[in-house]
C-alpha cells in the first residue's frame, strides 16, 4: 500500500479468528513430549544404577565366597596341594568343587594349585591306567552326571587358563618341549587326557568345548605362541596342543557323534584355518583334517555359509596376512588329499570349486613365481589393478603356499572328479542333464577366477595336455551351439546376473586351455642367459607334449580339424555379440578386499571384457593355424553385416566399430579393412594439412659408397625431415656430379641402389638361408663396428618406404586403393600381378609369410617415385615388426634341416642319451667355431628323453631370437622411428599388410601359383594365360595427336596383341615398371595407361627413334610408325 504519512504501527488482526494461544499449540505438544522423554530417561537411569548395584553387590559377594572357600581350600589341601591324594579326585571329594569355584585364572596362587592338580591327575592316571575310576569311585553310571560336570569344567578351565596367561606361557604353547613338566606341557595334557575318544564323556565335554567357543581360545594361543617362535625351530612331533585340535575337529560331523553343531562363525574352519601356515605349524593335524569325512564337512559347511553370503571370517590379522588368504592356503593344502580317495564324492568336488572359487575373487592378483617363464597370451592386468589405496600385497610364504597348492595333481584330481561322470559321454546326441551342467559351471567358474589371480604358465599346460577339460568343454559348447540353446551357469559366480550369456564362462576357460594347447609352444625364454635350471624340471612334469604341424593338420590335435571349424564360427559371434551388439562399458575394475566378488564397479562387463579378449587371441591362433594350411573358408573369421555405416563408424575414436578394429579386426573383410585405412589416412593428412611434410632435402651420393653416404648423411636426420621428399644427386666414380633434375627418379635408382647394396650378402649385415631370404647376420658384428647404427638406419630407410604418410610435392588427389582379398592365399602367387603404382595410385596387398617369406617393401614415398626393390626377408625376421615371438614352428624358414632333426628327436624313441648331447650350442661365423650354452652348466647337462623337449624350443629359441635380439632390435626401433605399431595393428601378423606400389617376389612353388589362380579370377578379368589387351585398351588415354582410332593406335594394339605373354609383360613393365595388370583391372591404373606421340612429323629421322617411357606418368612415347615388319 501507498504511504498515507501516518507513522504509527498498527496492530495485526487475524481475520480468521483464531486465538493467538492456538498458534502455540505446536509448541506446547513438543514441549510435552521433551519432558515426557526426559522422565523415561531418569526412569532408566534410576533402573541402570539398580541393575549396576545389584551386579556389583552380587560379584561382590561371589568374590568373597571365593576368598572364604579359597582359605578352605589351601587350609584343606595346602596352597601347593601337597595334602593331595588319588582320592581328592573321587566324587565324594570337595578337591574339584572348590578348586573350579574359586579359580582364578589371572591368580598365580590359583595358577600355581591348577598347575599342580593336572600333575597329580596325570601321575595318577599313569599309576593306575584307569581315569574313569578316579573320577567316579566304582560306580560310574549312577554318578555320570557329577563327574561328566567336573571333568568338562575342568577340561575348559585349564584351556581358559593357558588363554589368560598365554603372554607369560608364550614360549611353551606351539612346539613340543624337551622337558613334560612345564607348565603349558601339564594344562594341555590333562585336556588331551580328559577328552579321550575311548572315555565315555568325551563327545560331552568336546560339545561343552564347542558351545564355550573353545577355537576362539585355540587361536589366540596358536597366534601367541607362533609370533614367538624361533626361525629355526623345527616340528618334531606332535605337541599337546596339536593333539587336542585334532581330538576335538574328529568329533565334529562324525558318527555317531553327538556334539552339537555350532555356529561356522566360532568354528575350526573360520578360527582355526584362517591362521597363516597353519600346517606348518601342525603336520600331523593336517594329516586328521585331510580325511575324508572332516574335510567334507567343513568344506561342505564353508561352501553353503558363501552360498549364502555369509561373511564368518575374523579380522584380518595383517595387510599381509588377510583372513579369507590364509583360509585359501591352508583349504587347498588338504583337499588334494581328500579329491584324490577313491571315495570322494561329486558334491564335495563341487563344494571345494564353489570355496575355492569364492576366497580366489577376494585374492589380490599374484605374479609368477617364476619370471623367466612367461605365458605368451596373457591375462589383462588392467581387470585386476587395484588403486594404491587399496593395494595389497600378500606375505612372500603365504602366497608361495597359495600357488605352490594349485598344482597340477590338485587340478588333475578335481577335473577328473568333475568330468569323471561326463567325460565319457562327451560326443553324444543326448541333452546335458543338471550334474554335467552343474560341473562345468563349477569348473569354469573356479578356472576363470584362477587364470586372472595365479600363475598360469603351469595350470594352462596341466589343463590343456594332462586332462580332459578341453574335450569335455568343447563337447559341451558344441551340444550348445548345435541345439541353439546355452544353459544358464550364474550361480557359479555370485556377481553375474541371471541373464547373463550361457556361453560367457565356457569361453573365458575353453579359449586360454585351447589357446595353450594349440601353440607350438606357450613358453617364451627372453635370454638364454637367464634361463635356470628348473625349466628342465618344469618341463618335464607339466608339458608332456606340444603340438606341431603335423599334429595339428594330420593328426587332428587336440581337436578335430571339422570342430575347429565350428569353433571358429562360435568365436566369431561371441567376439561380435560382444564387441557390436552388446559391447562393454568402458570401466576400471577394481579388485576387492574380502567378500566381494571379484570384480566391482561393473562385474559383468569386466568379464565380458575378458572373454573378448581371450576370445580375439584364440580366433587370431586359429586364422594363423589357416593362414599356414587352409581348413576352413576366410570367410568364418568375418562378420557378416560389415556395411558403410560400419566402414565409417571404424575411423572414430571411441565407437564400436573403431573399438572393433583395435581389438578383433579379422572379423572385418579385407576390403573394408582397406576402406577403413584409406580414410584414417585422409582423416590423418587433413589434420596434419601439407606443413612439414614436403620439406625438400638434397644430398650428394657416391655411387661406390651409397650406403655409407646415405648413412652418414641421413642418420641424423629428423622425423620430419624423414617424412618429407628426400632429392639426390649422383657423384661418379670421378667424383663429378651426374647431370639430372631429381623429380623421383634419380631417388627410385638411390633406393634400389641402396637397398640392394644394403641387403646383398656379400656386404655382410645379412645372411641367406637355404631358400635364400634374408634374416640379420649373427655375426655382422665381426665385419662392421658400427653394425648396430646400420641396422637402425635400415629399418628407417625401410619405414620411409613403408610411411603411408609421405606425400609427393603437388600431388593434389590422394591416391586411391587397389586391394587383395586377404581370401586370395598364398599372396605371393599373385603379388607380381599388382597394377603399376605412381604417384597417385596405392596398392595394399595380402602377405602371407608363412610360404614364401618375402618381404614386401612398399613404399608410399616409392609409390610417387616409381621405386622398385626387391628384398626377400624370412619369416621368423619379418615377425619382429610385430614384437612378435618366434616358436620351434617358425624354424623351417631359417633352416628346414635344423626342424627335421629337432622334430626327429623330439619323437625318437631309443634313448636319447645315447645320442651324446648336451645343452650347448656351435657357433660357426666365418670360420671361428664358438660354443654358447643354451643353459647355466649346459656343458654338463645331457639331453635325454626327460628333456628333449626343452632342448628342442631353447635351440630354437637361441637361433630365431637370441642370436640376433640385437640387429633385431635396433633394426625395429629404426623402423618405429617412422612407423607406428597401430599403423599395422589393423592388418593380420600372417598377413603382414604393407602399401606400396611397386614389388617383386621370390617365385613361389608351381601349387601356390595354381591355388592363387583360381582364387584371382574371381577379382580380374581374362585369364592369367594373358594380360587383358582389350582392357588396357578401353582403359587407354592418348596424346600428342594420336587418339582411339588412328592408325598408329590401331597398329599398336594390333601388334600389342600379337605378342607373346612374355612380350606383352614386357612392354607393360617398359612403360609402368611392371609386368603384371591391377588385380581390379585397368580402370584402377592411375594415371591411366597413355601413348603419347613421340618425334613430331613421320620423318625418317622420327621413324629412326625407338619408343621412350615415363614409367612415373604410366606413359609411352611412340613415334608414328608407318607399318610394322615382323621379326623373321
Amino acid at each position: 500500500m501507498f504511504f498515507n504519512g501516518d507513522s504509527s504501527t498498527r496492530k495485526r488482526v487475524d481475520l480468521g479468528g483464531r486465538s493467538s494461544k492456538e498458534r502455540d499449540r505446536k509448541k506446547l505438544l513438543e514441549q510435552t513430549r521433551l519432558e515426557r522423554d526426559r522422565r523415561l530417561w531418569v526412569k532408566q537411569q534410576y533402573a541402570a544404577a539398580v541393575k549396576i548395584q545389584k551386579w556389583f553387590r552380587g560379584r561382590k559377594a561371589v568374590e568373597a565366597e571365593h576368598s572364604t572357600v579359597r582359605v578352605k581350600f589351601h587350609g584343606t589341601y595346602g596352597k601347593c596341594c601337597q595334602n593331595v591324594d588319588r582320592h581328592c579326585f573321587g566324587p565324594d571329594s570337595d578337591f574339584f568343587r572348590q578348586l573350579l569355584f574359586f579359580f582364578n585364572a589371572k591368580n598365580s596362587d590359583d595358577f600355581t594349585i591348577l598347575v599342580e592338580a593336572c600333575r597329580l591327575l596325570l601321575q595318577n592316571v599313569q599309576d593306575s591306567g584307569d581315569i574313569v575310576s578316579l573320577f567316579a569311585g566304582g560306580d560310574y553310571s549312577t554318578k555320570h552326571a557329577l563327574v561328566e560336570y567336573r571333568v568338562k569344567k575342568l577340561a575348559f578351565t585349564c584351556i581358559w587358563a593357558i588363554y589368560q596367561n598365554r603372554k607369560q606361557l608364550k614360549d611353551q604353547l606351539v612346539i613340543m618341549p624337551k622337558d613334560s613338566s612345564i607348565t603349558a606341557t601339564l594344562l594341555l595334557e590333562a585336556v588331551v587326557l580328559l577328552i579321550d575318544p575311548k572315555l565315555p564323556w568325551a563327545c560331552k565335554v568336546v560339545g561343552y568345548l564347542l558351545q564355550r567357543n573353545v577355537f576362539t581360545l585355540f587361536r589366540e594361543i596358536v597366534l601367541t605362541g607362533k609370533e614367538n617362535m624361533r626361525s629355526d625351530s623345527s616340528i618334531r612331533n606332535a605337541s599337546p596342543l596339536e593333539r587336542i585340535l585334532a581330538l576335538v575337529i574328529s568329533h565334529v560331523g562324525q558318527k555317531p557323534c553327538i556334539c552339537p553343531n555350532i555356529d561356522l562363525q566360532w568354528s575350526f574352519s573360520s578360527q582355526m584355518l584362517t591362521i597363516p601356515l597353519l600346517w606348518q605349524l601342525f603336520p600331523s593335524l593336517k594329516e586328521v583334517f585331510a580325511t575324508q569325512g572332516l574335510s567334507q564337512h567343513h568344506i561342505n559347511q564353508m561352501a553353503q555359509c558363501m552360498r549364502n553370503n555369509t561373511y564368518v571370517l575374523p579380522k584380518d590379522l595383517s595387510v599381509e596376512y588377510p583372513s579369507y588368504a590364509c583360509l585359501l592356503g591352508n583349504m587347498l593344502e588338504t583337499t588334494g588329499a581328500a579329491l584324490s580317495r577313491a571315495d570322494c564324492s561329486f558334491e564335495m568336488a563341487i563344494d571345494i570349486a564353489a570355496v575355492t572359487t569364492f576366497l580366489l575373487e577376494a585374492l589380490p592378483p599374484i605374479k609368477s613365481s617364476s619370471p623367466e617363464i612367461r605365458q605368451s597370451s596373457t591375462l589383462d592386468e588392467d581387470d585386476m589393478a587395484l588403486p594404491d589405496e587399496m593395494e595389497i600385497v600378500l606375505n612372500k610364504d603365504l602366497e608361495h603356499e597359495i600357488v605352490h597348492a594349485m598344482h597340477s595333481h590338485f587340478l588333475l584330481q578335481l577335473t577328473s572328479v568333475l568330468f569323471g561322470e561326463i567325460s565319457m559321454a562327451s560326443g553324444s546326441n543326448h541333452g546335458m542333464d543338471d550334474k554335467e551342467v552343474a560341473a562345468i559351471g563349477a569348473a569354469c567358474a573356479f578356472l576363470h577366477v584362477a587364470f586372472n589371480t595365479l600363475p598360469v604358465e603351469r595350470m594352462m599346460i596341466v589343463l590343456a595336455f594332462r586332462t580332459e577339460l578341453v574335450q569335455v568343454l568343447w563337447s559341451f559348447m558344441k551340444q550348445c551351439h548345435e541345439n541353439k540353446k546355452w544353459p544358464s551357469l550364474p550361480d557359479q559366480l555370485s556377481y553375474l546376473p541371471g541373464d547373463a550369456p550361457g556361453w560367457l564362462l565356457p569361453l573365458a576357460v575353453f579359449c586360454p586351455v585351447y589357446k595353450s594347447a594349440s601353440l607350438p609352444l606357450v613358453v617364451s625364454f627372453p635370454s638364454c642367459a637367464n634361463i635356470s635350471i628348473l625349466i628342465i624340471s618344469w618341463f618335464t612334469r607339466y608339458m608332456l607334449m606340444l603340438v606341431d604341424n603335423e599334429e595339428f593338420y594330420e593328426q587332428e590335435k587336440p581337436l578335430s580339424l571339422k570342430d575347429v571349424g565350428c569353433l571358429i564360427v562360435i568365436l566369431k559371434q561371441a567376439l561380435w555379440q560382444l564387441l557390436w551388439v552388446n559391447p562393454k562399458a568402458h570401466s576400471n575394475s577394481v579388485k576387492p578386499i574380502k567378500n566381494t566378488s571379484a570384480y566391482s564397479g561393473n562385474p559383468t562387463e569386466s568379464i565380458k571384457k575378458r572373454v573378448s579378449l581371450v576370445a580375439s587371441e584364440l580366433l587370431s591362433q586359429l586364422q594363423d593355424w589357416n593362414n599356414r594350411r587352409q581348413f576352413a573358408p576366410s570367410s568364418d573369421f568375418h562378420a557378416d553385416v560389415v556395411d558403410d555405416s560400419f566402414i565409417s563408424q571404424a575411423v572414430i575414436d571411441g565407437t564400436k566399430a573403431n573399438d572393433i578394429m583395435k581389438q578383433a579386426p579379422f572379423l572385418v573383410p579385407f576390403t573394408s579393412r582397406v576402406k577403413i585405412f584409406n580414410s584414417q589416412l585422409l582423416a590423418v593428412r587433413q589434420r596434419q594439412g601439407h606443413h612439414g611434410v614436403f620439406t625438400r632435402n638434397r644430398y650428394r651420393i657416391r655411387r661406390d659408397h651409397i650406403l655409407e653416404d646415405a648413412y652418414n648423411q641421413m642418420s641424423a636426420l629428423s622425423e620430419e625431415d624423414l617424412r618429407g621428399s628426400i632429392r639426390v644427386s649422383f657423384i661418379n666414380e670421378f667424383g663429378v656430379e651426374e647431370a639430372g633434375i631429381d623429380g623421383g627418379g634419380i631417388f627410385k635408382d638411390f633406393m634400389e641402389n641402396i637397398t640392394q647394396a644394403a641387403f646383398n650378402v656379400q656386404y655382410g649385415l645379412f645372411k641367406e638361408t637355404s631358400d635364400h631370404l634374408l634374416y640379420p647376420n649373427p655375426g655382422s658384428g665381426m665385419l662392421h663396428e658400427q653394425h648396430l647404427q646400420f641396422f637402425h638406419f635400415l629399418g628407417t630407410l625401410l619405414a620411409k618406404l613403408l610411411n603411408p604418410l609421405i606425400l609427393v610435392e603437388g600431388s593434389k588427389d590422394f591416391p586411391p586403393i587397389i586391394c587383395v582379398d586377404h581370401a586370395l592365399r598364398p599372396a605371393a602367387t599373385y603379388l607380381d600381378m599388382l597394377p603399376i603404382a605412381k604417384s597417385t595410385v596405392l596398392v595394399l596387398v595380402l602377405f602371407s609369410v608363412c610360404y614364401t617369406g618375402t618381404w614386401l617393401i612398399f613404399s608410399v614415398q616409392a609409390m610417387f617415385e616409381g621405386i622398385l626393390v626387391d628384398i626377400p626377408f624370412a619369416t621368423f625376421f619379418l615377425s619382429k615388426l610385430k614384437k612378435k615371438y618366434n616358436y620351434l614352428n617358425d624354424l623351417p624358414s631359417l633352416d628346414s634341416e635344423l626342424y627335421r632333426h629337432l622334430i626327429f628327436l623330439k619323437r625318437y624313441q631309443g634313448d636319447i642319451s645315447d645320442l651324446e648331447l648336451y645343452f650347448v650350442i656351435v657357433n660357426n661365423e666365418y670360420g671361428e667355431l664358438t660354443e654358447e650354452e643354451l643353459l647355466p652348466e649346459g656343458r654338463n647337462q645331457r639331453v635325454t628323453n626327460d628333456n628333449v623337449i626343452p632342448f628342442t624350443h631353447l635351440v630354437s629359441n637361441y637361433r630365431l631370437n637370441y642370436q640376433i635380439r640385437l640387429q633385431s632390435s635396433h633394426f625395429m626401433r629404426g623402423f618405429q622411428q617412422l612407423i607406428k605399431k597401430e599403423w599395422i595393428d589393423m592388418f593380420n601378423e600372417h598377413e603382414l599388410q604393407v602399401f606400396s606400389f611397386k614389388l617383386t617376389v621370390t617365385a613361389p612353388p608351381r601349387f601356390l601359383f595354381n591355388v592363387a589362380a583360381i582364387c584371382l579370377k574371381l577379382l580380374i578379368s581374362g585369364s592369367l594365360d594373358g594380360l587383358d589387351i582389350d582392357d588396357l585398351r578401353i582403359h587407354s588415354n592418348y596424346g600428342g595427336g594420336y587418339h582411339s582410332e588412328h592408325y598408329v593406335i590401331e597398329m599398336f594394339w594390333e601388334v600389342l596383341k600379337g605378342f607373346s605373354l612374355e612380350n606383352q609383360k614386357k612392354i607393360l613393365k617398359f612403360v609402368t615398371g611392371c609386368s603384371r595388370g591391377p588385380l581390379l583391372g585397368f580402370k584402377h591404373l592411375e594415371p591411366l595407361f597413355c601413348i603419347q606421340r613421340a618425334g613430331g612429323t613421320a620423318s625418317e629421322e622420327a621413324l629412326d627413334r625407338l619408343p621412350t617411357s615415363a614409367t612415373c606418368m604410366n606413359l609411352l612415347k611412340l613415334p608414328p610408325y608407318r607399318r610394322f615388319v615382323p621379326d623373321s
